[in-house]
């Protein structure tokens, strides 16, 4: 049964790219659902970008072949299928663990993480749709995935630092910590932050602090790591050294 799914995180999708897709998917099987990058887009969690088409048709349907298409035979039956702006999609639970089985691990958080930042998807979701999946490839990695997803990360590096912290064997960061002042006002909110250390590891793109808040902080004893794509992508072992040193070797 196809629901109609009227959630604002799909308001999000492009108007042109929107169009795009209903003119392509006339010319495809009727059985044809868009799924993976495609849905995700569409339900507002597609922090991978892709120029390809993703549809998915029940099995034992033949494939398209078309450039700039890929299409993927269903192992699972449709169970949750869903019109979005008018067009049919795989449910965004679906859509999430597809990819996150597919995707490399660093991404394939950061789909996660968006599924639920976004409300398309609730962890219990998530958590049913894996053991759906149970003994395809890639649902070991989407199992682990899952249990660390986080809905405050606000952007794919952050969840992308999140993980490289997890993998480097250091303890959780808190997503979005909230610092206050004096007076139980929120005076700042730190990527990632470890209260009891007073250390802060943030995402050096948007989300750099003001130099006043930057400040205040230091005056207080925290610690404030920067780090940016060279780091995270180049020298990701480096920057869990940098971390675990503030952690454990204090000023």
């Amino acid at each position: 049964m196809t629901q109609v799914y009227d959630e604002a995180a799909s308001q999000e999708a492009p108007p042109a790219e929107v169009e795009r897709l209903r003119a392509v998917v006339r010319v495809l099987p009727p059985a044809a659902v868009l799924t993976h990058h495609t849905a995700a887009m569409l339900y507002g969690f597609g922090v991978v970008p892709t120029d390809t088409l993703h549809i998915t048709l029940p099995a034992g349907t033949t494939l398209p072949q078309r450039r700039g298409i890929a299409a993927h035979g269903a192992v699972l039956p449709f169970a949750d299928v869903r019109d979005v702006l008018g067009l049919r999609c795989l449910g965004p639970a679906r859509c999430a663990v597809d990819l996150a089985r597919q995707l490399g691990r660093l991404d394939a958080l950061a789909v996660l993480d968006a599924a639920l930042r976004v409300g398309a998807c609730t962890p219990d979701d998530l958590a049913d749709e894996v053991a759906r999946h149970d003994g395809l490839r890639g649902v070991r990695q989407a199992r682990e995935l899952v249990r660390l997803a986080d809905p405050r990360a606000r952007c794919r590096q952050e969840s992308h630092l999140r993980l490289i912290l997890h993998d480097g064997l250091l303890p959780a960061p808190e997503p979005q910590l909230v610092v206050l002042d004096g007076r139980g006002r929120v005076r700042c909110r730190i990527d990632l932050g470890y209260a009891e250390e007073r250390v802060g590891v943030v995402y050096d793109g948007d989300s750099r602090l003001d130099q006043p808040r930057h400040n205040w902080l230091e005056t207080r004893g925290w610690r404030l790591l920067y780090f940016n794509d060279d780091d995270l992508y180049g020298e990701p072992d480096e920057l869990v050294q940098t971390v675990r040193a503030a952690l454990y070797h204090p000023r």
